[in-house]
């Protein structure tokens, strides 16, 4: 088999592994601010042992990079310290080159991108005086590489039309399972992992720390390390802390290993890819800005985007969903709103680092869902619009003056977070000479009750995906909703 060719071929250079990592991944998630100590958190129960296996193990290390220092950890990064690392992949069709070959362009290509974004290779370290910083300039800079096989499955294994995400197997795609941001104390900062499938499709993983990077740094990231495998030119990140390491402030843990980063059970949840045309997302903003008008708080100034209309009709069709809310309970939703144009002077589009913070808009479950389309993505839009320079300024000072991390867990069974982007390159910058990849999935580790990450289409046509995850029964009625699947389509 042209898989096991391979693993003697590279054998001599790399670590080999009796086994996969099988611990499954827990859910973590961003909520509203408490003290620095994080509730403890649970272990998931055990589960069957994986048909995806880890044939091998690398060290790379950066290629050509230039000493940059310490890089402090901004508040914004620091709040991230009690989340899961990032886990995002790509699945690309069966490329018809030898894995030998794929390997050797994945590993040089990745020593030379780790070059340019040098603190993925680093460490947490904590000062003295209790501030964190990455370590980016010791000779252990590195990461890790494994190749992992599944000759048993194929590209339609994952991607079954009309179907739950299969996360019994998605989970093994991504290696550093469970791992919490402030483990990078101690793990690598980043890890990657491509699998080939038994029909030759190749599935590849980036898995990195949230203390170090949001999702635009790393599709930043993901984007150089795709095109210097197709020899483009690469656009250094801005490593500048001129707004967003302006903090003199430290967060105090009552334990040693910091945030604890794992919750005590794993509740059952399901898992579905939705899809909305452009089509339906036009339908859905024409209504959102021009239907429904109920009165005149429902009035926006500015109109209100696709995206918030997308999580509009999210918003209240989950909460339709969820009967056993009372009528006086907060549904609130959550988005992660990105401050690199907002503030005033704007900073960089490539920094790097966290610039990002979480928005709340709140209703009663019953003044949500006697109201329709409209009101709900006018409560959103009017939350994003007042997320100004001044408000920004002021979610700093405020950490300042008492710093936290964001808590994990959806305690009330009200609540929504909408993350990642429908902007972000996914597709249009991440072909490593393959072609063009036919998917994009996330990892388990940030997955709850309410989690929601949005995607671009992946025919780049203006449409959007949205990775629902949902208890089975709220995720049961929600696909039984005729006011909701009617914007809802299948992916071409």
């Amino acid at each position: 088999m042209a898989w096991m060719e391979e693993r003697l071929l590279i054998s001599t250079n790399m670590e080999r592994l009796g086994n996969a990592e099988n611990t499954a991944a827990y859910p973590d998630n961003m909520a509203p601010p408490i003290s620095a100590d994080v509730p403890a958190a649970p272990v998931r129960e055990s589960v069957p042992a994986s048909i995806i296996t880890v044939v091998s193990k690398q060290t790379v290390r950066p290629e050509g990079a230039s000493p940059i220092g310490d890089l402090k950890l901004s508040f914004s990064d620091m709040l991230m310290l009690s989340c899961s690392y990032i886990q995002k992949g790509l699945f690309f069709q069966p490329t018809g080159t030898p894995m030998p070959g794929i390997l050797s362009s994945l590993v040089s290509s990745l020593s030379r991108a780790l070059g340019v974004f040098l603190p993925l290779a680093g460490r947490l370290v904590t000062l003295p005086d209790g501030r964190i910083v990455i370590r980016c300039d010791d000779d252990d800079a590195a990461v890790e590489f494994y190749h992992a096989v599944a000759p048993t499955l194929s590209l339609g294994d994952f991607l079954v039309p009309d179907a739950d995400v299969p996360t019994m197997l998605t989970k093994d795609l991504f290696p550093m399972a469970c791992a919490v941001s402030y483990e990078g104390h101690h793990r690598p900062l980043a890890s990657f992992q491509a699998t080939v499938l038994g029909d030759g499709a190749i599935f590849v993983a980036v898995v990195v720390n949230h203390a170090v990077v949001d999702g635009t740094s790393f599709w930043h990231f993901f984007n150089t390390w795709a095109g210097l495998c197709r020899g483009e030119p690469v656009q250094p990140p801005d490593f500048g802390r001129t707004f967003f390491g302006g903090s003199t402030a430290v967060l105090q843990f009552s334990g040693r290993d910091g945030p604890a980063g794992t919750l005590d059970a794993a509740p059952p949840l399901r898992e579905r890819v939705v899809h909305f045309s452009a089509a339906a997302i036009r339908d859905l903003k024409a209504a959102a800005n021009g239907c429904g008008k109920t009165n005149e708080d429902s009035m926006v100034n500015g109109e209100i985007s696709s995206f918030q209309s997308i999580c509009a009709h999210i918003w209240l069709a989950v909460t339709r969903a969820r009967p056993q809310l009372a009528a006086d309970a907060t549904t609130t939703f959550r988005m992660a709103v990105n401050c690199r144009h907002r503030l005033r002077p704007t900073i960089s589009p490539v920094y790097f680092g966290n610039a990002i913070q979480i928005v709340a808009t709140t209703a009663t479950v019953a003044e949500l869902v006697a109201n329709d389309l409209r009101w709900a993505a006018a409560r959103l839009h009017a939350t994003v619009a007042a997320h100004d320079d001044s408000a920004i300024r002021q979610v700093a000072a405020d950490w300042d003056a008492a710093p936290w991390c964001f808590p994990r867990g959806n305690s009330d069974g009200a609540a929504l977070i909408m993350v990642s982007s429908p902007r972000f390159p996914m597709y249009d910058g991440t072909d490593f000479g393959w072609g063009r990849a036919v998917a994009a999935r996330s990892g388990c580790d940030s997955k709850i009750d309410g989690m929601l990450s949005a995607l671009p289409g992946q025919a780049g046509d203006g449409s959007v995906d949205v990775e629902v995850c949902l208890a089975p029964d709220t995720m049961a009625r929600l696909l039984g909703d005729n006011e909701f699947l009617q914007y809802v389509s299948h992916a071409p």
